[in-house]
């Protein structure tokens, strides 16, 4: 019997819902105009919605279909778990995401799939949607296309000339997890086809010779995702692995995805979902890594077991644990002292670094541009403060700790 057609909705966009990514952020600025078009790849205008988890579902985020060859122990959707089956047609997922935007639901389209007789015959029907939301509907919005690494070489090339965002799963943080709970995949060929995305990517980057014009490959770059918690991997393991990852492949972004536990899973997979605080204080130690000049040992070295304190924020944790480099004077440190304070972000130094250039700042002026008073008082000097005693007091980590709170029983 055919299921309906919201019925597969239901079934698809649920089973999407493990994909981590769905940002549109990176891409050229698109906009329908007075020329025609459909879409565009900025927010005005578009309803932007937010999952109980934190996950952005501003997109149309779904599968086009979940059933699979492939039998990965940490994914729901392998070809042995006993979960509803359900698949859309290429154009179904057009008319649906043409439909969609039109209603002012989504700004875009993040699809992903699993692989359905085998690898290019999949990625040939999701570059199919691309080509088509973009030739035949002059569609202009964000499209983010989950690719597969095995696929041929000239699908993932078609995928980037329609698609803003290209992503290839490294799935699991290490090779020996993924050897071992998803023997079928290949840790080298992902490695390569990331590497030959990357290639592609720098490639269009560059204008050419007769135009001078750069050439429209995913201009948004290529992403990765990695699941957290399914192979007992420590965030030092985890957070490493994604440093190589940055620094090897050019990578936008790297996702990290709480593990959810299945019940019939095989192989010794962890019965425990980790919690979803351990994801974000990953995403927190990433940003560090990337924008705030902390290497991935300084953030993991303060803990036993190479795990990230889930109770603090990685750079207040780091902050405490390191005393002596503190407190800094806001008036007369660098930049690079600056971002390490806890509660100064990236805007805020900037300000700090114009605004005293004029006159010497108070915890006031600290305030007003944007720093948060509870975070810095101890970690600071400024004009009028100096935290005497605060900063070495035993129980001031206990300041910044979240309290305790009484269970419900009912």
């Amino acid at each position: 019997m055919k299921k309906s057609f919201s019925h597969r909705l239901a079934v698809l966009s649920d089973a999407a819902k493990y994909d981590a990514s769905c940002a549109s952020s990176g891409t050229e600025k698109r906009h329908s105009g007075p020329g025609g078009g459909l879409g565009s790849t900025e927010g005005a205008g578009i309803c932007h919605a937010y999952a109980p988890d934190g996950r952005c579902i501003s997109l149309l985020k779904i599968l086009l279909t979940n059933f699979c060859i492939y039998d990965c122990a940490y994914c729901i959707n392998r070809s042995s778990s006993n979960v509803e089956r359900a698949r859309f047609t290429p154009d179904e997922v057009v008319w649906l995401t043409i439909e969609f935007y039109r209603r002012n639901y989504i700004e875009g389209l993040f699809l992903s799939s699993g692989i359905i007789r085998s690898s290019d015959d999949t990625m040939g029907e999701m570059v199919q949607i691309a080509r088509d939301l973009r030739l035949k509907h002059n569609f202009r919005g964000y499209i983010h296309l989950k690719t597969i690494p095995e696929a041929s070489a000239h699908l993932i090339e078609e995928a980037g000339l329609y698609a803003d965002r290209l992503s290839i799963n490294v799935e699991l943080p290490t090779d020996q997890g993924l050897s071992r709970y998803a023997p079928e995949k290949k840790p080298l060929g992902i490695r390569r086809a990331m590497g030959d995305l990357r290639l592609k990517i720098e490639e269009a980057s560059e204008p050419t010779l007769q135009t001078g014009r750069r050439r429209k490959f995913a201009p948004a770059g290529q992403s990765t995702q990695m699941i957290v918690g399914a192979d007992g991997a420590d965030d030092a393991t985890i957070l490493g692995s994604s440093a190589r990852l940055y620094s090897s492949y050019g990578l936008k972004r790297v996702y990290y995805s709480a593990f959810s536990p299945i019940p019939d899973a095989s192989k010794s997979l962890p019965l425990v979902k980790p919690p979803l605080i351990r994801e974000h204080r990953l995403y927190q130690a990433d940003w560090l890594y990337r924008f705030y000049g902390f290497s991935v040992e300084e953030i993991t070295s303060g803990r036993e077991g190479g795990m990230l304190d889930l109770d603090l924020d990685p750079k207040l944790a780091w902050a405490l644990g390191h005393r002596d480099r503190f407190p800094v004077d806001v008036n007369r440190a660098d930049r690079e002292a600056l971002l390490r304070v806890p509660g100064l972000g990236q805007k805020v130094v900037k300000s700090i670094l114009s605004a005293r250039r004029q006159r010497s700042l108070t915890l006031d002026d600290l305030k007003r541009l944007g720093a948060s008073p509870k975070k810095i008082r101890p970690f600071v000097v400024a004009q009028g403060w100096s935290p005497i005693r605060l900063a070495d007091r035993s129980d001031l980590r206990s300041l910044f700790a979240p309290q305790p709170q009484q269970l419900a029983l009912f």
